[in-house]
């Protein structure tokens, strides 16, 4: 199977300067994690989207190897990593704007997962995050590797299974790594760990399962403020937990029923409550309060919906949500009522960005779709293929 990676434009976008010095800090224009800078799916302010899809104009064009993880960017290098003969790993550093690839790394790492996750792909599954001078990339073998963003040079290697005598996860890692501070927060491990992005040392692990087969996450974790607290959301296979970002102490956890496990979203912060939705469960409103000194999770509202690999994305207080049945629906976040559910039924996957009020969605056979988040109806403006071998 082939994969492409492509920088695409529209004429109306405005490109701006990406340095090609290492940067030690991040700017506006960068991408360097999972679901962007928040963590929620949303660019910066910036430049407007236009209301159709006709000036996409493509740039270059990649070709890579098999995988799930997103590409990220930061200054003026895309990194991106991909399954190599099904016994590599290869992470490739590419320059922005002319394509040129400034160099890659490779390791051996691979594994076949088992069951119906099998016929979807044993790839590399972690998109990796960076903080301007090293990038931090999660191996399917539950292995994190430290690399120079600027060389591709390996500052430091953590294999999880090996130093905590933990199972590796049957599914792989999918965990894309959190950067805050000094530190990188990760579901590996048969856990969730807290790790010094310096030297790769592990300082604490929390919310510990039995790793394997029905442990090892699906989801990603959160850092956020909530009742005046800063917490991580980590979802498990089994439960949504509230976690001290301090301390690693699990202060609420609530079971998400799902099927074996398959909790994938990463849970959604809104105004004070939490959002996740799951395979074969329902989706849910999680309200948060302090009990005891410690925060605790009641549930507010939950409706039928099951969410699957797509992360929702919230505007004007309405999650749109792409659905295991591939169809789309809009909630509303503070009632849980469906502002509008359509029959079209779309991609296995999309990944969603939104600038404002535009929504951009990419299914896993190149469509990309532009819509306007609108709480009465559907509104798409535009729909184009860009992932072609043309």
């Amino acid at each position: 199977m082939k994969k492409y990676l492509y920088l695409i434009t529209l004429a109306a976008l405005t490109s701006g300067s990406f340095p090609l010095a290492r940067a030690a800090s991040l700017t506006t224009t960068d991408w360097p994690q999972w679901r962007g800078p928040n963590r929620d799916g949303h660019v910066n302010p910036g430049t407007s989207w236009p209301d159709s899809l006709g000036s996409l104009r493509k740039v270059w064009r990649a070709e890579l190897g098999p995988s799930y993880s997103g590409p990220i960017i930061a200054g003026n290098r895309i990194f991106t990593t991909e399954t190599i003969g099904k016994k590599s790993e290869r992470v490739t550093a590419f320059h922005r704007t002319s394509g040129k690839l400034l160099w890659e790394r490779d390791w051996l790492g691979s594994m076949k997962v088992p069951f119906f996750a099998a016929k979807n792909g044993s790839w590399i599954r972690s998109t990796p995050a960076t903080d301007g001078e090293s990038l931090y990339v999660g191996g399917i073998q539950d292995v994190l590797v430290s690399l120079d963003a600027a060389t591709g040079k390996e500052n430091w290697r953590l294999d999880f299974a090996e130093k905590l005598d933990a199972p590796r996860p049957s599914f792989g890692m999918a965990c894309s790594p959190l950067i805050d501070g000094n530190y990188l927060y990760v579901q590996a491990g048969a856990g969730f760990c807290k790790v010094d992005k310096r030297t790769g040392d592990i300082v604490w692990r929390t919310a510990r399962d039995d790793g394997g087969m029905f442990g090892s996450a699906f989801s990603s974790p959160v850092k956020t403020r909530l009742a005046g607290k800063d917490v991580f959301l980590v979802q498990t296979r089994l439960a949504l937990n509230v976690i001290d970002a301090q301390t690693g102490e699990v202060e609420s956890s609530q079971p998400i029923k799902a099927f074996r496990g398959m909790n994938i979203l990463t849970p959604l912060v809104y105004e004070g409550s939490v959002f996740t939705s799951a395979y074969g469960g329902r989706s849910h409103m999680f309200d948060v309060a302090r009990k005891g000194g410690k925060l605790n999770l009641t549930e507010a509202w939950n409706v039928k919906h099951q969410g699957y690999m797509s992360s929702p994305v919230v505007v004007n207080g309405v999650a749109y949500h792409h659905l295991r049945n591939q169809r789309l629906v809009a909630i509303d976040l503070a009632t849980g009522e469906d502002r509008w559910d359509i029959a079209n039924r779309f991609g296995k996957y999309w990944s969603m960005v939104v600038n404002g009020d535009r929504i951009l969605a990419l299914d896993q056979i190149g469509k990309l779709h532009l819509i306007r988040a609108n709480r009465e109806k559907f509104d798409r403006l535009d729909t184009r293929e860009v992932g072609n071998d043309t």
